[in-house]
């Protein structure tokens, strides 16, 4: 093996070791919360200052969530929840970007459309559930369209707002440079939209959670929400909060899924 070799492994294990140590503290610092937060969790019903009936030991919610993997039941409603709301999630951002990218681009017809589309924005998903309902019955149709619904006019009005927002000095320089419009928009437009494209992206990552679960709730025979919704009923607490916490977790991982896409596509900006 060539010393070139041998050194350019050294140098790899030392920026490794370099990103760990600078990366081990930020983890450190970010987990206390949670930790105290479990802790309390755990403390509180077992000293009697909250009734363990409603409320039982975090351990004792582990329990269940433990049992519940391992017989099955718990990734067959994790899959159901996922698969809806990665569904409407994708058909939301592939629909609403384009969309927004064109709407925005055309001043004029932004200018016409912006009124409906906060109107639109501002009609509460949930509040139309027995329309979805009434209309496309009580199927998957109707819950990936219910997430649908509500991701899609904050990725659209997003990204609306992310071109219209571009600075014009760029446009007025590009332009200089003798860019045609198609180049301008894909050179210079297009990148500068990227981080308000994200930032609608990522609340659509939340809405999609929140609003499939309501929507698991009122019908659906498997899902995250009809896990707790059902749980509840049969009054089976930790088997409830072991959902609610197989929750958390999924919509933590949806978002920083959105988080890791977000910093490749806008690695060119040199920010951490």
């Amino acid at each position: 093996m060539s010393t070139l070799s041998v050194e350019s492994k050294r140098g790899a294990w030392h920026a490794i070791g370099e990103y760990a140590s600078a990366a081990a503290p930020r983890a450190l610092r970010g987990s206390i919360a949670i930790v105290a937060f479990i802790a309390l969790w755990e403390v509180l019903p077992r000293a009697g200052w909250v009734d363990a009936t409603f409320l039982p030991p975090f351990s004792t919610v582990l329990r269940a969530l433990f049992d519940m993997t391992v017989s099955g039941e718990l990734g067959v409603h994790l899959l159901a929840s996922a698969a809806r709301a990665a569904t409407g999630f994708a058909i939301a951002v592939a629909v609403g970007v384009p969309l927004g990218l064109f709407i925005g681009w055309y001043r004029t017809l932004a200018d016409v459309l912006n009124p409906l589309l906060e109107l639109f924005r501002n009609t509460a998903p949930l509040a139309l559930l027995p329309v979805f309902v009434l209309v496309l019955g009580m199927g998957e149709t109707s819950k990936v369209s219910m997430v649908i619904y509500s991701c899609i006019w904050p990725v659209l009005l997003n990204t609306v707002t992310g071109v219209r927002n571009v600075d014009p000095l760029l446009i007025r320089s590009a332009r200089s440079m003798g860019l045609k419009p198609v180049q301008l928009f894909l050179k210079v437009v297009l990148p500068a939209s990227v981080p308000a494209v994200f930032t609608g992206i990522r609340v659509a990552g939340a809405y999609s959670i929140l609003v499939l679960i309501a929507a698991e709730m009122v019908g659906a025979k498997a899902g995250l929400g009809y896990l707790v919704n059902y749980s509840q009923f049969t009054f089976e607490i930790p088997k409830m909060y072991a959902g609610i916490v197989t929750l958390a977790v999924l919509g933590l991982a949806f978002n920083q899924g959105v988080v890791v896409a977000e910093r490749r596509l806008t690695a060119w900006r040199g920010e951490d």
